[in-house]
C-alpha cells in the first residue's frame, strides 16, 4: 500500500546568519515582498529538518515530493546532493532510497535571486522565494506507479465525448515499474492489462454520459488503476467537449457559452503565497459568489488544491506558465521544462480549457527568431502532450495585430489598458472591432483588463488616474457593456480578483500592492466593482448601492448608484420613498443633501444600506493627489504657441533635442517609481508610438502623482524653446 508522510513540521530556516523555527507553508518574503522599494530578498535561503528512515516493507520506494519550492532548490540528505530543480511553481520528486539511513538530514536551498535562466525574472508582482506549498515523503511497494517523471500522478485519462450519441470513449494510461498486471476501474466497469515496457493503455466507453457541464453541473467520475503490489493511485475526470470558434466565441459541449471571469495570483497580505487549504477554498467560495465562470490562473501554476476546485466547481480554467515579458536566450530550456511540467501535473483536470504559452513576452523583447522559436516549440509540446486542448497567449496591448508571432498559438488575447494606463475607454471598443474586421477568422480573447482602486479615494466626478474606487467602477461599467455586445470574444478575464504583491510599485497610496482587484489583498473588502460582475453574472437575486465609503459629500444634489440583477429597484432616503426605477443592472438616483441620511436600496426582498453626510468642503482624505487638477488651470494660462508646451504631443516634443531631454529625463523618473517592470518596458517600440500620440499634459494627468507647481515650472521651461 501507498504511504504518504508529511514533513510540513519542524524545519529550521536558515536566512544569511539567522536560524528560526518554522512549519510549511513558507515564504521568507511574506513582509518585505509586500511593503514598496523593490527591495525584498531575492536569494538562497536553507531549510533543514531530521528525517527518521519510515518502516517499510521490503523492497519499498522512498520518494521525497515538493509540490512548491520557489524558484530553485537543491535537495540534499546528509550533506550529498541528490536532485536540482530550476522552476518554482511545481511539484517535483526525488528517490531516497538508497540514501537512507536510520536517521537523517534533509536539506533543501531554496533560491529566488536574479538570473538568466528560470522564469520569470521581470514582472509585475513580486517572485516570493521559499518553500511555500507541501514537503511529502511518499512510500510505495517496488512495483509501483511511476512518481519519477515531472510530478506527473502515473495514471492520464482523456475522455473524448460524443454529443450526438450522448456517449464518451475514455481512455487510461498508465506508467508503472514491474511487469505485474494492472487493473482500472471506470464508473463500475473494470478492465486488466498487461503492461509493455512500463505502459499500460485501456478504453472503456460510458453510455449515456454524465457531462461535466460548467458552473450548472460540475459531474466528476473517477478512474482508479491497482497493481498486484497493492499500489494505487486514482483521479477525477469530466466528460466535457470544448471548442473556441471566431464568430461564435468559446462553446462547452457544443453550445455558446461565453468565458467571463476573472484572474488571479496565488498571495494574500501577510501571507505571501504560503497559501493554506482554507485560503484557496476562501478564494473559491468569492469566485463563486461573483458568479464567473472562467479563471485565468496567472502567471504559473498554481496549487493542485486549487484546480480541484475549479474541477468541482465548474470553472473553466486557462493555465500557464511564467514565461513573461522578456525573453531571456539562455531560458529557452526553462520554458519547455515549465511547460511540460504543467501539462504532465495538471493533464487530468476537466476545467483546463488552454494551455497559455506566455504573457507579455514583446514588452521588453523585440519579436525575432529566437522568440518566434521559442512560442514554435512550446505550442508543438502542448500538441505533442495534450492533442485535446487548444493554446493560447496573453499579447501586450502594444503588439501589432500583425505579428507574426499571433499565428502560433491556436487563439490569441490581448490584455489592453485603454482608459487606464494610456488612451480612452472607447479604444477598447475599437480595437477589438478592428481585430474582427481584419481578421475573422481568427478567434480573439480579452485576457486582462483593469484599473487600480484605493478603497480610501472616492470622488463624485472621478477620472482616469485618480485611484478612485469610483472611477474603477465606471471603468468596469464601460468594459462589461462592451464584452456584452462582442459574443465572439471567446473569453473575457478581469485583472485581477484581488489585489496582490508587486514590491515594485509605489502609487495609488500603497506601497508594494498592484490594486487592480476587485477585491482588496487581505479579501476584507470587496470593491464597488465587484457588485457590478456580481449583478451581471451571478443570478440570485441582489442589490448594491455604490460609494459606501464616500460618506463625505459637498455637492447639494448627489448621485446615489445602484447595481442590482433585479429589473425595478426603489431607494428609499431617510425611511421615506424616494424614487422606483426599473433599468438594466445600473441604477443612478439624484439625491438632494443637507444633513446626514440614510439612504436605503430594495430589489425583490434584497436590500442595502448606506450613510451621506453634507458637508462644505470635500474630505481631503478621499483624493490621492490632494491638487488643483492640473488641466483646469493649465487651459486658462496663456503661452506662445510659437514655443513648446505640455500642450504638444509627446513626438513632437522628443523630435526636438533640447526639449526631448527634458522630456525624457521626467520620464525616465516616471517608470522608475512604477517598478523595474515599467523600466523595462519603458522603450517598446509599439508603447512609444502610442505615447508619442499622446499630449504631455494627458501623460501627467493619467500619472496622477505630480503637483500643479511642478507642471507649471516645466511648461515654463518649455515655453523657453523655440519651435524649428
Amino acid at each position: 500500500m501507498r504511504k504518504i508522510i508529511s514533513l510540513n513540521q519542524n524545519w529550521k530556516f536558515y536566512q544569511n546568519d539567522q536560524c528560526s523555527q518554522i512549519n510549511l507553508p513558507h515564504t521568507w518574503n511574506a513582509a518585505d515582498g509586500q511593503d514598496g522599494g523593490n527591495d525584498y530578498f531575492r536569494g538562497s535561503c536553507r531549510y533543514v529538518r531530521e528525517l527518521e528512515k519510515p518502516e517499510t516493507a521490503a523492497g519499498s520506494r522512498v520518494f521525497l515530493e515538493i509540490k512548491g519550492a520557489a524558484m530553485a532548490a537543491w535537495v540534499s540528505l546528509n550533506g550529498e546532493e541528490l536532485a536540482v530543480h530550476q522552476g518554482g511553481y511545481s511539484a517535483f520528486r526525488v528517490e531516497l532510497t538508497e540514501h537512507l539511513r536510520e536517521r537523517n538530514e534533509l536539506c533543501i536551498t531554496v533560491d529566488n535571486g536574479d538570473n538568466d535562466i528560470v522564469y520569470p525574472q521581470k514582472a509585475d508582482f513580486t517572485f516570493y522565494g521559499g518553500l511555500y506549498r507541501d514537503v511529502n515523503l511518499i512510500v510505495v511497494p517496488e512495483e509501483h506507479f511511476d512518481l519519477s517523471y515531472c510530478g506527473a500522478p502515473g495514471i492520464k485519462i482523456t475522455p473524448v465525448v460524443n454529443l450526438k450519441e450522448k456517449s464518451a470513449l475514455v481512455t487510461v494510461e498508465t506508467w508503472q515499474t514491474g511487469k505485474g498486471n494492472v487493473t482500472v476501474r471506470v464508473d463500475g466497469q473494470s478492465q486488466t492489462a498487461a503492461p509493455e515496457n512500463g505502459y499500460a493503455c485501456v478504453a472503456f466507453e460510458i453510455a449515456d454520459v454524465h457531462l461535466w457541464d460548467g458552473i450548472k453541473d460540475p459531474y466528476l467520475y473517477t478512474a482508479s488503476a491497482s497493481l498486484e503490489s497493492g499500489d494505487e493511485v486514482s483521479a477525477r475526470f469530466g466528460c466535457r467537449a470544448f471548442s473556441i470558434d471566431a464568430q461564435k466565441g468559446f462553446l462547452l459541449n457544443g453550445r455558446s457559452y461565453p468565458l467571463r471571469g476573472v484572474s488571479r495570483h496565488q498571495d494574500r497580505k501577510g501571507v505571501g503565497n504560503a497559501l493554506t487549504m482554507e485560503h484557496h477554498r476562501e478564494d473559491m467560495e468569492i469566485v463563486r459568489e461573483l458568479g464567473a465562470n472562467t479563471l485565468r490562473l496567472a502567471h504559473y501554476q498554481h496549487a493542485q488544491e486549487f484546480y480541484d476546485l475549479c474541477d468541482e466547481n465548474g470553472i473553466v480554467v486557462w493555465a500557464e506558465i511564467p514565461y513573461i515579458t522578456m525573453n531571456m536566450k539562455n531560458g529557452r530550456e526553462n520554458t519547455l521544462h515549465q511547460m511540460e511540467e504543467l501539462i504532465a501535473q495538471c493533464y487530468n483536470h476537466p476545467s483546463i480549457a488552454v494551455w497559455g504559452l506566455s504573457n507579455e513576452i514583446t514588452a521588453a523583447s523585440a519579436v525575432n527568431e529566437d522568440l518566434l522559436e521559442n512560442h514554435r516549440l512550446l505550442n508543438e509540446l502542448c500538441h505533442r502532450m495534450d492533442t485535446t486542448r487548444l493554446t493560447t497567449m496573453a499579447n501586450v496591448f502594444m503588439l501589432e495585430t500583425d505579428s507574426p508571432i499571433l499565428e502560433i498559438p491556436d487563439v490569441n488575447s490581448y490584455n489592453l489598458y485603454f482608459g487606464w494606463y494610456l488612451g480612452d475607454l472607447e479604444q477598447n471598443d475599437e480595437f477589438f472591432d478592428d481585430f474582427h474586421r481584419k481578421y475573422p477568422e481568427r478567434p480573439i480573447g480579452f485576457s486582462e483588463y483593469g484599473a487600480d482602486a484605493n478603497p480610501q479615494y472616492q470622488s463624485s466626478q472621478p477620472e482616469k488616474g485618480d485611484y478612485t474606487e469610483s472611477y474603477q467602477a465606471l471603468y468596469h461599467e464601460h468594459m462589461l457593456e462592451m464584452i456584452e455586445k462582442r459574443p465572439w470574444l471567446w473569453a473575457s478575464h478581469v485583472w485581477n480578483l484581488f489585489d496582490f504583491a508587486a514590491d515594485g510599485r509605489d502609487e495609488g497610496g500603497k506601497h508594494g500592492e498592484n490594486q487592480k482587484g476587485l477585491v482588496t489583498f487581505d479579501r476584507q473588502t470587496r470593491k464597488d466593482a465587484f457588485y457590478l460582475y456580481k449583478a451581471a453574472w451571478n443570478p440570485e437575486p441582489m442589490v448594491h448601492l455604490c460609494g459606501s465609503r464616500y460618506a463625505d459629500r459637498a455637492e447639494d444634489v448627489t448621485q446615489i448608484k445602484v447595481y442590482s440583477n433585479v429589473e425595478e429597484v426603489s431607494l428609499y432616503v431617510d425611511g421615506g420613498l424616494f424614487e422606483t426605477q426599473s433599468g438594466k443592472r445600473i441604477f443612478r438616483f439624484s439625491v438632494p443633501i443637507s444633513g446626514e441620511h440614510t439612504i436605503e436600496a430594495k430589489a425583490a426582498g434584497q436590500s442595502d444600506r448606506i450613510t451621506v453626510r453634507r458637508v462644505e468642503t470635500p474630505n481631503p482624505d478621499y483624493v490621492f493627489v490632494k491638487k488643483q487638477d492640473v488641466v483646469n488651470w493649465f487651459d486658462q494660462d496663456e503661452f506662445d504657441p510659437d514655443c513648446y508646451s505640455v500642450s504638444d504631443t509627446l513626438a513632437d516634443l522628443r523630435a526636438n533635442p533640447e526639449a526631448g531631454a527634458i522630456v525624457n529625463q521626467m520620464m525616465e523618473k516616471g517608470a522608475a517609481s512604477r517598478g523595474d517592470v515599467a523600466e523595462a518596458v519603458k522603450d517598446n517600440p509599439g508603447l512609444q508610438r502610442m505615447m508619442g500620440r499622446m499630449t504631455l499634459i494627458s501623460l501627467l494627468k493619467q500619472a496622477g502623482d505630480i503637483d500643479e507647481e511642478s507642471v507649471r515650472q516645466l511648461n515654463r521651461i518649455l515655453q523657453k524653446i523655440k519651435k524649428s
